[in-house]
């Protein structure tokens, strides 16, 4: 049988041997060529469907055609979701992939929109209201509380700082001064370094790793600008306790910023997912001002963050107008003059088709997983975790072997770890990743292990990433340290290295 399909198949070759023998042109060659594969095409599928029902033939096509179609759009229409794979983004593709599609579609709508312009694009300027409508009232804000929409947390940040600089100018401070923790996030240094500003940086208490409120009572003064507290801090995970804050700014008359950038699309659903915390929020008369990403915990995409305050009477000072310019009246709300009106729109459509269930849910995977991280690492021995964590982040340390020799060891596992210092310390990050069935346990198991090695020889010296980590903060003079991190950032922006990387490519653009 298997001998008489071999002459069939080149008996059907046949008339391709003797096309090529003859002297007509490759054009008609090619062409009947194609006719000759088509009729073998036909008489293949004729001979294999001679014994099927009608039924079955238009079942098969019929199947055939939606796994095309759902492949296609799976290629090509979702290409951008492939892409976030590549960048390590999977919080977002696991967790709300119809979301993602969606707000992809509707930030693809208003791409050429631009804000800056309302009249021009009412639909983005109701969507900014509504972003900020929303979470207002997610975190108690009142009929007055309002906001912006910025660019991510350090506009936000800034933002805040640069409306209370402009209040204390106008009460007669010549030199206005920051009032944050040590542990808040670097935008203050930023902010301040901007606007001409001084940041004092208040300690935190050594064992609850919240800042030190006696202590932040003790350094306000006739140039206190501004109180700052961390809901929770970056470093550390650790809610600071702004109820405490927020008495001192109420009796002192200054106002109370709560940056919430990190974890605050958590915070404000931890209540309803079951975890309690103590009040953070425009609840508490001192807080004027609060700061969160929504594209944290928001789900939106990268690029969107809110800044939200109290009253109007604050976001007034935030404002830029330029009357006499001779280009027209200029008023912008924020640092940017045009902004990307699409992701203000995805922005809104995220929090649109997650919904309060959606967030909850989300809130409650996370928390459930951070905590859980939390009490099985507090096992371990020679290592610490730091504070009281509440929220989506766990700090971990040691005093009996270089924390950062774990942190490279955990990095071959394929972990991701944020480095800390003064202490030296790592942390994790929850995500909805981090939620999926058996990812919290490796996890827990491979610091198990890793410390177990570890401890077979605990003064042995780090190397590699951690070691460069670890000597960079004993450096007494830390102007060598912002001039080495300067070079870097010099090296970003270097022709030189697109130069070395375009050298690794192929024809075809296509890296080695």
């Amino acid at each position: 049988m298997t001998n008489f399909h071999h002459l069939q198949g080149l008996q059907s070759l046949l008339p391709l041997i003797s096309l090529v023998t003859r002297k007509d042109s490759a054009l008609e060659v090619y062409k009947e060529m194609l006719l000759l594969y088509l009729e073998e095409g036909r008489r293949q599928v004729n001979s294999r469907c001679a014994e099927l029902e009608p039924w079955q033939i238009i079942g098969a096509t019929f199947i055939t055609t939606l796994g095309a179609v759902w492949i296609k759009g799976f290629l090509f229409q979702h290409e951008s979701n492939i892409s976030h794979v590549m960048h390590g983004n999977l919080r977002w593709l696991i967790f709300c992939v119809s979301c993602y599609f969606f707000c992809c579609q509707v930030y693809g709508d208003f791409a050429w929109s631009n804000p800056l312009h309302p009249d021009i694009f009412p639909g983005v300027r109701k969507m900014e209201a509504e972003v900020v409508r929303m979470s207002c009232t997610l975190f108690h804000g009142g009929p007055n509380s309002c906001g912006t929409v910025t660019s991510g947390g350090t506009e936000s940040i800034l933002m805040a700082c640069k409306a209370y600089r402009d209040m204390a100018y106008e009460r007669g401070v010549k030199y206005p001064e920051i009032l944050a923790p040590v542990s808040v996030h670097a935008a203050f240094d930023k902010a301040a370094h901007y606007f001409g500003m001084k940041l004092i940086h208040i300690p935190l208490d050594k064992k609850t790793m919240k800042v030190d409120v006696k202590a932040m009572k003790r350094a306000i003064t006739k140039n206190t600008a501004m109180l700052v507290c961390s809901a929770p801090q970056f470093p550390h995970g650790i809610m600071d306790p702004i109820e405490e804050v927020s008495e001192l700014a109420v009796r002192y008359n200054l106002p109370l910023h709560v940056d919430a950038c990190l974890g605050g699309f958590l915070i404000v659903f931890m209540a309803k997912a079951g975890y309690k915390l103590a009040p953070f929020d425009f609840r508490l008369k001192g807080v004027t001002s609060i700061s969160a990403d929504t594209h944290k915990y928001g789900y939106a995409p990268k690029g969107s963050s809110v800044i939200l305050y109290s009253d109007k009477k604050y976001r007034h000072y935030q404002y830029f107008v330029a009357p006499d310019w001779q280009g027209g009246i200029y008023a912008s709300p924020s640092v940017a003059g045009s902004r990307p009106g699409g992701i203000i729109a995805a922005c809104w459509a995220t929090m649109m088709h997650m919904g309060e269930s959606g967030y909850i849910d989300a809130t409650k995977k996370i928390i459930s997983t951070a905590r859980k991280i939390k009490a099985e690492i507090r096992k371990i021995k020679s290592v610490t975790v730091f504070g009281d964590p509440e929220v989506s982040v766990v700090a971990i340390g040691s005093d009996v072997f270089d924390i950062f020799r774990l942190s490279n060891a955990l990095t071959t596992k394929g972990w991701n770890l944020n480095t800390l210092q003064y202490p030296s310390s790592i942390h994790i990050c929850c995500t909805v990743l981090h939620t999926r069935p058996g990812v919290a346990d490796r996890f827990i198991r491979d610091v198990q292990e890793q410390v177990a090695i570890i401890m077979k020889n605990p003064k042995e010296k780090t190397t590699g990433m951690g070691a460069i980590y670890g000597m960079a903060q004993s450096i007494p003079d830390r102007s060598m340290v912002t001039e080495i991190s300067q070079g870097f950032l010099d090296c970003l922006y270097s022709t030189e290295v697109a130069k070395s990387n375009n050298s690794h490519m192929n024809g075809n653009g296509k890296a080695h």
